[in-house]
């Protein structure tokens, strides 16, 4: 199994009366903020993402959030691209993840496959490329794309990187949303085929686009694991059946909130103030409605919602929950090195999941607790992961050559044996 550190940037020191003041993370006054704390909640995220690449994890992972203070990241790339030349410096042979750049929104797609070039030649070939539709509240309202635009500009946009990463000649573009007189990016990337990994968060049509093409699906675990888990992988597989893709584990992806310390209860004294700041004021707080505005989800992925609304799990009362809503929801994994290891390992052998993203700093959780949290988990809780699949002989397509991975050509093109440009 492939286990990456995964981090947001929150500013860490919102009011204690956030929840009853203000709607929602993506609406609230700059005015809220301090110099000291922005500056300090910033330098911790890349002092913790170096502290996971020195300690052992498989890959650093980053997410994009535009006008936020759940993850002040607007542009992976440029974390990326500061961990691409610290690790390749200190000869860190881990993955540099940026997991989501958002194609749906984009009006530079160019600048997204160069930028991901740029990451890939400064880390040797290190670069696992992440790329998503984009969520309403971040493409539609902050970026004022339409909704209806979302996905056939994801659709273009992806089938855009993907040409200018692989063509050795200039080409002519001339799509729908952008229009390039001359493609003939510099550089490309080092990787002949950089692995590309889908997030989303349930809708069928993505999942099947992913295993018709080739590429590895990736699903974030906020609404809780133990509510979501059996319907989100049992669709996922059924998917892949579909499509006529072997049950490969290293194809998916799967990300977890988790808090280790020496016991149970010091986990939960420790870590659980610092969960429900992560959830009530973080994405918990975002109103549902904003996550898919209508248009913005195509028709499959409507009917997966009216035939089976428990997608979201514990969304819906996220702004109240208490810790323990949190634990017993599976939001969050927490307790000793035995206790998470051996839910973890349990969850991803049910569901056949080869990837795990491991959260390890989250909400207003302090620099030295995320900092143990992602030392004893490295030292007590990786080690007994990586067994996992060891014993098969499944192989990772999804991975970078430099680092063990067998990456396999995708398919380029924006249509899909299932009709993914139908609405």
């Amino acid at each position: 199994m492939k286990v990456n550190l995964f981090l947001q940037a929150p500013y860490r020191y919102l009011p204690d009366d956030f929840e009853t003041k203000y709607e929602s993370v993506c609406s609230i006054p700059y005015s809220l903020v301090t110099r000291d704390g922005m500056y300090s909640s910033i330098r911790d995220f890349m002092d913790e993402l170096m502290l996971g690449a020195r300690s052992g994890y498989d890959g650093v992972a980053v997410t994009e959030h535009g006008q936020s203070s759940y993850d002040m990241v607007p542009n992976p790339d440029l974390i990326s691209s500061a961990l691409a030349y610290m690790t390749e410096t200190e000869g860190l042979d881990v993955a540099v993840y940026p997991m989501g750049r958002s194609l749906g929104k984009a009006r530079e797609p160019l600048r997204a496959a160069e930028e991901y070039a740029m990451i890939d030649v400064m880390s040797g070939g290190r670069l696992v490329a992440g790329l998503t539709v984009g969520l309403s509240y971040d493409a539609n309202l902050n970026n004022g794309i339409p909704p209806i635009e979302v996905r056939p500009r994801f659709d273009e946009n992806l089938e855009l990187v993907l040409r200018a990463w692989r063509e050795q000649e200039p080409f002519a573009w001339n799509g729908r949303y952008t229009q390039y007189p001359m493609v003939n990016m510099w550089p490309r990337p080092l990787q002949e085929n950089v692995p590309v990994w889908i997030t989303g968060i349930g809708n069928p049509r993505t999942m099947r686009m992913c295993f018709d093409r080739g590429f590895w699906f990736n699903y974030l675990s906020w609404f809780g694991a133990k509510l979501t888990g059996k319907r989100i992988f049992d669709r996922m597989w059924e998917q892949a059946d579909e499509a006529g893709v072997a049950r490969n584990p290293y194809r998916i992806g799967f990300l977890q909130t988790i808090a280790v310390a020496e016991t149970d209860e010091r986990a939960e004294t420790e870590y659980g103030p610092h969960a429900e700041y992560a959830f009530r004021k973080g994405l918990g707080s975002i109103p549902i409605e904003k996550l898919g505005l209508p248009g913005a989800i195509d028709i499959n992925g409507v009917k997966a919602l009216i035939k089976d609304p428990g997608d979201f799990g514990l969304y819906h009362r996220m702004r109240t929950a208490t810790f323990r809503d949190l634990v017993e929801a599976g939001v969050v994994v927490v307790g000793s090195p035995d206790t998470v290891a051996e839910q973890l390992l349990a969850f991803c052998r049910e569901y056949g999941i080869g990837n795990l993203h491991a959260m390890l700093g989250f909400g207003s959780l302090p620099r030295h607790l995320v900092m143990k949290n992602i030392h004893l988990f490295a030292e007590e809780v990786l080690p007994r992961l990586r067994t996992l699949w060891t014993d098969t002989d499944h192989e990772h397509h999804w991975w970078p050559s430099r680092l063990g991975g067998t990456p396999i050509a995708y398919d380029i093109t924006a249509t899909t044996k299932a009709g993914a440009n139908a609405r």
